[in-house]
């Protein structure tokens, strides 16, 4: 994909509709995003659209494919597709529960009777699953012939996953993505990919050499259009580290947590390390759909520096997600933070600007979150009227409110300097990370002729970006005066 930005929003929080994002883009946010990962907009019954029913529609409240196709002429486009599971409201699940055995599509979902030697794990070989949940990750099923059932279930209730190992599955594997390709898809984001490995007496989680014969053939099938796929995985950053050799593209997740604990303290040793051994082929967040993981900076940053960044996270109006270590038996801890980026930076705009400048100087496509581009704070009311804590970062935006939102001093200048990474052509070349005092921070890239620096006093938050211009001079951007850029 091109080197643009990526904006990543839900169909109906950017405006309500397609439509209106689209709208929205074309408006205000032009010269900003060149790609949009537009999170699922499928018809889809739980989990804000992870848990789909089927792929070949647009749920109607987001209007249609020709609503997709529109905006995809203008900006490159990523889809999600969840390899792992499938609604039980699909068309393919019904049709199991109604006849059982005699459906065609009775091998496509894994039964614990044929995938359990005996038809039940063991306590032990429970303890040994990477679980979202407690108990064994299964559903009863009743069947319309009065039998019942245990279908693997990992997520939530609606989430049935697929059994890979059956060419009925893959069948639909293939028709699925190549009815995405069909419209428009230019990547394609593979969701939970490494819990869709599993084999009795493991961890049922990124399993070797499984999860590479996985990958290569939904790349096979992505090949017929060239297209590329962006595995999903929060884990330790080896993994990342690990996919990237094998040619994949891969997220950078450890990023959010490590600009945190840069600016909490002040200090850059841990990011300027990171930023000499992460991937280069990779796409960069600070902000998602989903909360901040933190098992992705295991090991680049002490217990004790992740847990600051937690209480201070805290004291921003977080709230986190939780599970048991696999590590120590019954230890609860922290795998998500839920919070907007712009809140867990205390609402300062020169923190938040200087975060986003990391972002866009590190190596990688960034990314930014719909919240994050608007700079948006925590929404504690939605999160508390719906009960569900990722709420608290995911406020649906009327056109009206982003209208507002877009003439703010932050929003504007966090504009120019997506203007800057988007339009300046140095950030396919070469960067060098300075070596400089703990709290400075001094990135720089250079490409035929062309430098860009960044230079940052990460105890005061002050920073500034230089480049050399049209006639070779070396020269300050200027957040208050668009980005122009006619070589």
């Amino acid at each position: 994909m091109k080197n643009k930005i990526m904006l990543i929003t839900y169909s109906d929080s950017f405006g309500k509709n397609l439509k209106e994002v689209k709208q929205v883009l074309d408006t205000y946010f032009k010269r900003e995003i060149g790609a949009v990962h537009i999170l699922p907009f499928y018809p889809s019954s739980g989990d804000r659209g992870f848990a789909p029913i089927d792929y070949s529609k647009v749920s109607e409240e987001f209007g249609t494919w020709e609503d997709v196709e529109a905006l995809g002429r203008e900006y490159e486009l990523m889809f999600d597709f969840m390899i792992n599971h499938l609604s039980r409201r699909s068309p393919e699940f019904r049709d199991f529960v109604e006849k059982h055995d005699a459906s065609p599509y009775a091998d496509m979902f894994l039964r614990f009777s044929r995938f359990w030697p005996g038809g039940e794990p063991s306590e032990e070989q429970i303890e040994k699953l990477n679980r979202r949940k407690p108990g064994a990750p299964c559903e009863v099923v009743d069947f319309a012939d009065g039998t019942q059932e245990k279908v693997w279930c990992t997520f939530d209730r609606e989430q049935m996953d697929l059994d890979l190992n059956s060419e009925t599955a893959w069948n639909y594997v293939a028709k699925t993505l190549r009815g995405l390709m069909d419209h428009g898809a230019a990547m394609i984001r593979l969701d939970a990919f490494a819990f869709a490995t599993k084999k009795p007496d493991t961890s049922c989680f990124f399993l070797e050499p499984e999860i590479w014969k996985l990958m290569e053939r939904v790349q096979e099938i992505l090949d017929e259009r060239q297209i590329p796929m962006l595995p999903e995985i929060h884990d330790h950053y080896t993994v990342q580290q690990k996919i990237a050799e094998h040619g994949y593209c891969v997220y950078d997740f450890v990023l959010p947590v490590m600009v945190l604990h840069t600016l909490y303290s002040g200090d850059g040793t841990r990011l300027r390390r990171w930023l000499d051994i992460c991937p280069r082929n990779q796409q960069t967040t600070l902000d998602t759909h989903d909360g901040l993981g933190t098992v992705d900076v295991e090991g680049l940053l002490t217990e004790e520096e992740l847990d600051r960044v937690i209480q201070e996270t805290r004291r921003q109006g977080a709230n986190f997600k939780w599970h048991y270590s696999q590590d120590t038996v019954g230890k609860q801890v922290v795998y998500q933070i839920n919070c907007t980026y712009y809140s867990a930076l205390g609402e300062r705009d020169q923190s938040y600007l200087l975060a986003r400048a990391i972002q866009f100087f590190s190596p990688g496509i960034p990314q930014v979150y719909y919240m994050g581009l608007l700079a948006g704070a925590n929404d504690y009311e939605l999160m508390e009227r719906t009960n569900y804590p990722r709420n608290i970062s995911r406020h649906n935006y009327t056109v009206e409110e982003i209208c507002r939102e877009v003439e703010r001093p932050v929003v504007r200048h966090l504009c120019r300097l997506m203007q800057f990474r988007n339009l300046y052509p140095v950030f396919d070349g070469t960067m060098e990370v300075m070596d400089t005092p703990a709290d400075i921070l001094q990135i720089a890239w250079r490409d035929s002729g062309l430098e860009a620096v960044l230079w940052a006093d990460l105890k005061s938050h002050a920073f500034t970006v230089t480049y050399l211009d049209e006639q070779g001079i070396m020269a300050a951007l200027d957040l208050d005066t668009d980005f122009v850029w006619n070589q």
